[in-house]
Formats: structure tokens, sequence, C-alpha cells
């Protein structure tokens, strides 16, 4: 047998593992932010350690809380004989479906009583934000930038970016007042191409806790109407944000009311406290009923080669809730106990602050609404508070009120006003 046919049989015996992989080449993704952030604090042996870093509801024991009317749809759900675990339609479960454009648009909206409304369940806020992306990608006759907020919701402008969208920022935060940069807000809208598509957090913004006011809100429909810009609405938060459902509904319902064909995303994961079942929204509103038609059969299109039709566990609970009275007069009880929890924690983390004499102006702690607050806080200071308190927090200062506790309150203030003083 000739030298070279031994080598290639060698060579044909010789270990998998010593061979490169067709994709040696790939670059290593980083850790998601939030993610590796909770890893690393759950890795933290000491006692005192405080996470600030999740997007989800503690209660004041720092304990993720089912909400008492999830656990009796839940067992309402498990009693019923008739349940079955069959595919659910492409668009999904109809009741939840028609229950969602009801929360979001109000029962009485026009629009739907018009015949104007579709929407499909999605894999909760993510999904949506990606269903209407694609769908955008493929149908909107614009080759436009989308805009989104500066900060915004880190995933995004991955998910919009993974679609063919190129991201745009506009400004929103303002650092010298922790505040709303309304004038380069809209001087930001005016100066994109005409029907760029904008995303607008519908409440409780996401990371600053910053939100318009109506007359803002007003404004910024009147740039989008003038400059013929899409509206793309994210709303994450309604009911948790101020504990009313039609107040966090409201700059939806406003731009609704204006004529705005526009899409919006909603997500359950934080009003239900379904983190995990991931239960949402992809809800249109068009101009006439031919196009509701033509957009919800391409919507069926897309999500079935996406994912053939959506879970069913957690619509069923919240369709549960959303249809029947005395469960949604529950639900609304449940949402003023998180939100009011949330902004107690933002007087009391406020009030010892002040106690403190900490420098600086903290009046945008209680201003903020929602889950989250950007505190103003520099990353050297973040760093500080991560290797000396064990405080785990992003490094643009967003912290999660929702992970801030009676217990823990008074520790936090005594490590901000070090690290101000200090760092």
């Amino acid at each position: 047998m000739t030298t070279k046919r031994l080598n290639q049989i060698e060579k044909h015996l010789s270990p998998m593992d010593s061979a490169n992989s067709i994709f040696q080449e790939i670059p290593l993704a980083p850790p998601d932010v939030i993610f590796n952030l909770t890893a690393t604090y759950k890795a933290d042996t000491f006692a005192q350690k405080v996470n600030l870093g999740v997007g989800a509801y503690r209660d004041d024991a720092g304990k993720p809380w089912i909400l008492p009317v999830v656990k009796k749809a839940e067992q309402a759900i498990v009693n019923d004989s008739s349940i079955d675990h069959e595919y659910l339609p492409i668009l999904g479960l109809a009741p939840f479906r028609e229950a969602s454009i009801r929360l979001i648009l109000g029962a009485d909206n026009s629009a739907i009583k018009e015949n104007r409304v579709t929407a499909a369940q999605t894999i909760s806020g993510t999904g949506a934000n990606h269903l209407g992306a694609l769908f955008l990608s493929r149908f909107y006759s614009k080759k436009v930038p989308f805009y989104v907020s500066n900060p915004t919701w880190a995933n995004h402008k991955p998910i919009f970016n993974n679609v063919g969208f190129e991201t745009k920022d506009y400004a929103y935060f303002n650092p010298k007042n922790n505040g709303l940069d309304i004038d380069g807000l809209l001087a930001d809208l005016k100066s994109a191409p005409e029907g760029s598509i904008i995303l607008l957090h519908a409440c409780a913004h996401n990371p600053t806790g910053v939100d318009p006011t109506k007359d803002q809100w007003k404004a910024i429909a009147d740039v989008i109407e003038s400059k013929k810009h899409f509206p793309f609405f994210d709303c994450a938060y309604q009911g948790f944000a101020s504990g009313d459902l039609d107040r966090d509904a409201w700059a939806v319902r406003y731009f609704v009311e204006r004529g705005f064909e526009l899409l919006v995303c909603q997500s359950y994961a934080k009003n239900f406290g379904l983190y995990g079942q991931r239960a949402g929204c992809l809800t249109f509103v068009l101009r006439n009923a031919d196009a509701t038609a033509r957009v919800s059969s391409q919507l069926a299109k897309l999500q079935r080669s996406e994912i053939s039709n959506p879970p069913l566990h957690g619509a069923r609970i919240v369709s549960k809730v959303l249809n029947d009275p005395n469960l949604y007069a529950e639900w609304t009880e449940n949402l003023k106990t998180m939100s009011g929890r949330i902004s107690n924690m933002r007087k009391a983390l406020y009030d010892k602050l002040i106690q403190y004499k900490t420098p600086g102006t903290w009046e945008h702690i209680i201003n903020q609404i929602g889950m989250f607050s950007f505190t103003g806080l520099k990353a050297s200071q973040v760093k500080v508070l991560k290797e000396k308190y064990h405080i785990y927090l992003t490094d643009n200062g967003r912290i999660s009120m929702a992970g801030i506790s009676t217990s823990n309150v008074e520790y936090f203030a005594d490590a901000v006003n070090y690290v101000v003083r200090n760092a």
C-alpha cells in the first residue's frame, strides 16, 4: 500500500475534534448584558447583594410575585374538562387577540367598529416587534431608516437590524435634567427622511422611565403627520406604568383618533407577570377594511413560516382574565399593587438621598414612571457599586425599581451617596 494511501486512511480515522469546524472562524458573540448581569449576581455570595438589573417585578421580599388573579385563571383552566392541547390557528387564540385589541384601543374605538384592525398573537413583545418589523421589511413601500429613541430597549436595534433595516437614533433623554429632550426629539423627527418608521414607547419608557406629556405627544404626532412617518408603538407596560390601563394607552389611542395607520406591540410579561409564558400581540390599525384583510393574510403567511402557530397556555390565562368581568376587576387591583409598590420605592429612595444631602438633584427619580429609573450615575460610579457594595445595575445607570425594597433601600441610598461623593 502506498504512503499516500496510508496517509489518507490515517486522516480518515483521526478523531473528528482534531479537524476544524466549518464554523471555526465565526466571531464569538458577547453575552447579553442583562442576562449576564443576573448570572453574576446569582454567583455572588455576599449577603447584602442587590440585583437592580433584571426587568421583572419583585415583591418587598425580593421574590417573584405570581398575581393572585393569574392563579385563579390558571386553576379555572386546569379544572375545565373541555380544555385540550391542540394547535392554535396561525394568528393565535381569537378571544385573546380580540381582548388585546380592546385593551389597547378601548372597546368603543371606531377603528374596531369599522373593521380596520387586525392582530396576531406573538411570542411576547419581542415576537411582536420582530413580526411587525418583518412585515414592514416586506410590504412597506418606502426604503427608509427605522428610528429609535436614544436610549431605547437594548433589543430594539438587533430585532430591526436582523430583518434588514438600518436603525438611527432620535434624541430622547436629556442628561442635564434627567428628563425628556423634547426639542431635540422634534428636530430629529423633522430632519428624518419622509416616511421613516418611528419606534415609540407607549408608556413607561425603557430604560429612562421618562414619558412625554400629553401636549408633547401632540407635538410629536404633528411632526410625524407632516413628515408622513409611520408610527411603530411598543407597549410593554400597559397598566403597570401608572396603575391605570386607559392612561397608559392614551398615546396610542390619540394617534388612532388622529387617523394614523400604525402598529402596536403588546407584551403581557410585566402586567400579568407571565415572563416565561411569552404572551404578546401585534395589532395593526389601518384606513379601511380591505387593507385590514390584506395585512391579516400576509401576517398569517409570515407567522406560518416563522413559528407555525403561537403557544397556548399564556394566551389562555390572559384571555380568561380579560374576558371575565370579575377577574378583570381583580387584575386591575393587582396592577395597582405592583405600580403602587414601585411608586413607594421611588419615594423612599428619593427621601433617603435628600436625607443624606447627596449632591445633585434627585427629583427625576419620583418624576419618572414605570419599572426603570435612569439615575444619572456614571459608569465609574456603577463600577464601585458593583465591586464595593455588590449592587448590580447596568453601566448606563439604569436601575429596576422593582429590585428595591424596604429592606435594601437604605443600603442602596447609602451606596449611591458614597459613589456620588467619592467616585
